[in-house]
């Protein structure tokens, strides 16, 4: 008797999904592919590698530390670190002392917003033969601004949470996100120095630099260095964007005729990022690396810039990032020939990299962006810094 066509149906529907279980299981071995990085162009990051072109100054006897008249220039390696990140820090210390420091000894500025331990001075002291300089962040530099409604914070971080923002209830980070934009560089440690190279504790540098990179940056007229840039989540920043468009609109002489806009407002790459910050590329420099010219963001553009976006609120009701406040302003108020990639500095702060193609690079594999799951691949932006900007 032949069965009715409800049950052929379901018996149909059954064999296949019985089948594609299968094929899921035994089917040929596909590979995930990656995402394209570059297009059809050729991976710049493979390219072999060499220093920059332009002046370069190496080390001398002129470099010898707590020698006066020194070569060395108004310019500090500066680290943001609490006492119980000992040891990433020292760990990051021996690292860029190996590679770098232990021919040119500039000095290392450590901040914090509570004092450091006599341990911590000991052990990071012991770790370079250069002067080390421990700095307390005055409170209203690191506080909640009274201008902040504390009720209205408290419902923005749930809804951030809820939008899986990562850190949004840690006030902490907040202010560390605030502090890195717009305080750091007004603190009595650093009246009078112009250049910092920003470290982190727990990263990795992975190749010999044999000339001076703050001497670099000046004699070459560079404002701003990196070696990672990559796309933000676009839940943490929704109105960063149009305040920023605000702002240009009341400001348009800030905007500087050879700026790097087409970067921050790209639509092609991540679409869907462009829409959810509405109108931001999400594209920003990944600032746990930065080597920059703090004359920069005490100009004026940048100083009513960010006093705009701090009274905005954003670094407290959403979870504005030094790094995309940073790359921003970069973006459009600075000549993009002044932004520098470090292609030579081999880095790595977890998961992503910038590995040379250099035989002075040891420890990390060449052109490799990251050592997590593949998909992150996608989050790597400097293929539209290449195409937009250029790699200078």
């Amino acid at each position: 008797m032949a069965l009715a066509r409800p049950i052929r149906a379901l018996i149909a529907v059954s064999i296949f999904l019985w089948c594609f279980f299968l094929y899921q299981i035994f089917g040929s071995s596909r590979q995930i592919r990656l995402p394209e990085r570059f297009g059809h162009e050729t991976d710049p990051v493979l390219e072999l590698t060499g220093e920059p072109e332009g002046t370069l100054t190496y080390s001398s006897d002129q470099y010898k530390p707590g020698i006066p008249n020194s070569a060395r220039i108004n310019a500090t390696i500066l680290a943001l670190v609490r006492n119980e990140e000992l040891r990433g820090m020292i760990q990051s210390m021996r690292d860029l002392e190996r590679t770098w420091n232990h021919k040119f000894n500039y000095p290392w500025t450590f901040f914090n917003d509570v004092p450091f331990t006599e341990e911590f001075k000991e052990k990071t002291s012991a770790e370079t033969n250069a002067e080390t300089r421990y700095e307390l962040i005055p409170k209203e530099h690191w506080d909640m601004p009274p201008w902040i409604n504390k009720d209205l914070y408290e419902e923005s971080v749930k809804i951030l949470k809820e939008n899986k923002v990562q850190y949004a209830d840690k006030l902490s980070y907040h202010s560390m996100c605030r502090w890195n934009s717009g305080m750091f560089y007004k603190h009595p440690a650093l009246e009078n120095m112009r250049y910092y190279w920003r470290v982190e504790p727990d990263v990795r540098f992975f190749c010999d630099v044999d000339y001076d990179v703050f001497r670099y940056m000046q004699d070459n007229n560079k404002t701003y260095g990196f070696t990672i840039t990559l796309y933000d989540a676009p839940q943490s920043i929704p109105t960063l964007w149009p305040e920023t468009i605000k702002f240009l609109a009341q400001h348009p002489e800030y905007l500087h005729k050879n700026n790097a806009l087409p970067w921050l407002s790209d639509r092609t790459r991540r679409p869907e990022h462009n829409k959810q910050a509405n109108g931001y590329s999400t594209c920003h420099f990944w600032s746990n690396f930065e080597i920059a010219d703090m004359n920069f963001w005490r100009s004026k553009p940048y100083e009513d810039y960010f006093n705009h976006l701090d009274r905005a609120g954003g670094f407290f009701y959403e979870r504005w990032g030094d790094a995309p406040v940073h790359s921003i302003a970069l973006g459009l108020f600075e000549d993009s020939s002044k932004i520098h990639w470090f292609r030579d500095i081999g880095y790595q702060h977890v998961p992503f990299f910038n590995c040379p193609n250099s035989p002075k690079c040891r420890g990390c594999v060449t052109g490799k962006f990251t050592d997590g799951e593949s998909w992150l691949h996608r989050e790597d932006c400097r293929p539209n810094w290449f195409k937009y900007v250029g790699m200078g």
